[in-house]
């Protein structure tokens, strides 16, 4: 029998749509340059993708899943992803520790944002509810892109706890940040703060508001009352 590995490539490989490959090349900024410079593509639509995670997900290993990680192709790489984020929630203890690792080992090929966005909150953040978080600050201060949107993103599931410190904390790391990635994604985690508690996000915004990118501060206050909205923006101009 081949490999599991082999027949989630297979698998892949059998729904690739050559129409769609430059569409999304393109929407991923793969062009020299960009953020996802390089990457490879097979066209497959977000439910293709989920199709092949659930035929697979319980008999891949992770060793399927890191050679899937290491792949030239994104949608290897978001079927990995997937299907570890699935395992995590079924995992025993142990598991979860060894899932966790394999992610923060790989974060050079969890490589765009989708990958991050999908994936970091359900893994990253799932493991470091009841953990100290540390490793959180060290990812947001990486050279590496990916790694900070990662220390904002898995920040997501301590906001869906009504735990909104290391968000703070690490949006304020990243205030000065120089890719635009990083400005939405700090905007995106400070807008889920305000849609649980505002006041948390106005004391921070009375704060920081003049600090912020304009992005993340237009994604911040997004859901906004028009006045208050027009309000921190003008602090800006």
């Amino acid at each position: 029998m081949p490999q599991v590995y082999s027949q989630i490539v297979a698998s892949l490989t059998s729904l690739k749509n050559p129409s769609k490959i430059e569409f999304f090349k393109r929407f991923f900024k793969t062009g020299p340059g960009q953020y996802g410079e390089g990457d490879q593509f097979y066209g497959l639509t977000v439910p293709q993708v989920h199709s092949v995670e659930l035929e697979f997900w319980k008999q891949a290993t992770l060793d399927d899943l890191q050679k899937l990680l290491l792949g030239p192709v994104h949608e290897f790489r978001c079927v990995a992803l997937l299907i570890l984020t699935r395992q995590f929630t079924k995992a025993s203890p142990d598991v979860k520790h060894q899932i966790y690792d394999l992610y923060l080992a790989n974060t050079t090929h969890i490589n765009n944002w989708d990958l991050v966005d999908l994936s970091a909150p359900k893994v990253v953040g799932l493991y470091l509810l009841d953990k100290p978080r540390d490793i959180l600050y060290d990812l947001a201060k990486s050279v590496l892109l990916w790694d900070r949107r990662i220390a904002i993103v898995s920040t997501y599931a301590f906001i869906r706890q009504n735990q909104f410190d290391d968000t703070l904390n690490i949006s304020k790391i990243l205030i000065g940040d120089k890719e635009d990635l990083i400005h939405k994604a700090v905007g995106w985690m400070l807008r889920e703060v305000g849609k649980r508690d505002l006041k948390v996000l106005t004391d921070f915004l009375d704060i920081y508001a003049t600090h912020l990118p304009r992005t993340a501060l237009r994604y911040a206050i997004e859901k906004f009352p028009e006045p208050q909205r027009q309000y921190y923006l003008k602090l800006t101009t």
